[in-house]
């Protein structure tokens, strides 16, 4: 008998709701960040948010990677096979070590990279600072994330929960200590922020993995097998690459289109983007919850079931950035209010800011659609695809369209937001189409059980 439940919208939303505040937490972590440093200057306000998001680039593969733990975890539950999903564990346990190491090579160029970039002085010195402190937490960032999908694919994803909200309070409270000096520590500014991330993620990450080794004692001890983890890399580099190639366009439309536009411009989309956050992780939340539904579903012999699951999800996720996107562009100012300071705001980026949020609403729909397919497709096992499309009409649409336009044709901050709605536009088509293909169907992600 399959331990997998038939799916409903309360299905759903009780798997969903812890990972919508896990993701949450991330959200308010960065709000944190930038509202913490707006006070030091627009300067400030852009390395730390820029930093962040290249930081962000340098994990998103291995991230990627880890996601395709719970695929597997969640087919090997709903298949009864509980040794086996928690082998993935192990697995994306060891994706994080090799992240770490990565990490540690990524530092040697990295001034010669930022010179690249338009960036002000002192933006550029500010941002080599931030990005050398956060990248000493890699290891631990990303075994959050591993264990945290081996958790969430057996349909538990309170644990990860409770581990993010850790995370989020010791980071929100250590800016507060480390970026202005309170308790006798040094006002560190916006290496603070750095140092505030890396400790919060190494107290989240050894705290979880303590629980997830305790609680292996009591269970039957399942060898580990070198053609699994080469398996996971197999579907999980795809998945990896997929999100990196759609990252590493966005931080080129940042770094070398925003950025020409001048600091101003850099800090009112950085602030946008860290808004648009709030919009984006509840509904991955969602979507997440979605394929782990689908996983299960697949693991179960329920494949008919998948395209139902589909739909809930993407009508749940959604309302919920159909609201939030609403918003955007009823009451702009509130929301963007957080980053004003007297004195340190000019004007103009409350005007640019502003533009840019309320455009941010023309995507909400596309993004909610995007991320249920390419969630769903992931669990079902097909990464290879969802890599392309991203890469394709990220590289050949997308990133040459906002680079014309804003460099050479004019479009300033206008046509950038307008870039980015085109990208998600044709994305959420294109995932549609493969989804209603079924190829799916054929892919088997798991080994088969030989009788």
């Amino acid at each position: 008998m399959s331990p997998v439940a038939p799916t409903s919208l309360r299905t759903l939303l009780t798997l969903a709701w812890p990972v919508v505040v896990s993701r949450s937490t991330q959200t308010i972590i960065g709000l944190a960040d930038g509202i913490m440093v707006a006070k030091l200057g627009e300067s400030a306000l852009a390395a730390t948010t820029t930093g962040a998001f290249n930081v962000f680039l340098v994990l998103i593969a291995p991230m990627g990677v880890t996601f395709v733990v719970s695929s597997f975890s969640s087919q090997l539950f709903g298949r009864g096979d509980l040794p086996g999903a928690r082998r993935y564990a192990f697995y994306g346990l060891g994706v994080a070590l090799l992240t770490q190491v990565a990490a540690f090579i990524s530092l040697v160029p990295l001034d010669a990279g930022l010179a690249l970039l338009d960036h002000s002085p002192e933006v550029r010195m500010l941002l080599s600072s931030y990005m050398r402190i956060r990248l000493l937490s890699a290891a631990f960032a990303i075994g959050l994330e591993a264990l945290g999908a081996y958790y969430g694919g057996l349909g538990d994803t309170r644990r990860p929960m409770v581990a993010n909200v850790v995370v989020m309070v010791l980071n929100v409270g250590l800016n507060w200590v480390l970026i202005d000096g309170r308790y006798g520590f040094p006002a560190l500014g916006v290496d603070g922020a750095a140092w505030a991330s890396v400790i919060a993620s190494a107290v989240g990450f050894l705290g979880f993995l303590a629980v997830f080794l305790t609680e292996g004692r009591g269970l039957e001890r399942s060898p580990l097998r070198w053609s699994e983890f080469v398996r996971l890399l197999r579907f999980g580099i795809p998945s990896g690459l997929n999100w990196f190639f759609e990252f590493l366009a966005f931080n080129v439309f940042i770094n070398v289109a925003v950025a020409s536009l001048g600091t101003t411009a850099l800090a009112a989309i950085m602030a946008v983007f860290q808004l648009n956050s709030a919009s984006f992780m509840p509904s991955f939340g969602l979507c997440s919850a979605g394929a782990i539904l689908v996983g299960q579903a697949i693991g179960a012999g329920r494949k008919d079931e998948v395209p139902r699951i589909v739909s809930l999800t993407f009508r749940t996720a959604a309302v919920w950035q159909g609201v939030v996107g609403l918003s955007y562009v009823v009451m702009p100012l509130v929301l963007l209010a957080p980053f004003v300071y007297e004195g340190t705001t000019s004007a103009e980026f409350m005007d640019v800011a502003q533009r840019m949020l309320m455009l941010s609403a023309a995507w909400q729909l596309f993004d909610a659609m995007a991320n249920t397919l390419a969630e769903a497709l992931r669990a079902a096992g097909d990464t290879a695809f969802t890599m392309w499309a991203r890469l394709i009409i990220a590289w050949a649409v997308f990133t040459p369209v906002a680079f014309l336009g804003i460099r050479y044709y004019g479009w300033g901050d206008v046509g950038a937001m307008l870039s980015v709605v085109l990208y998600l536009g044709l994305l959420a088509l294109v995932l549609w189409w493969r989804f209603r293909s079924g190829a799916w169907r054929r892919i088997e992600l798991v080994e088969p059980v030989v009788i």
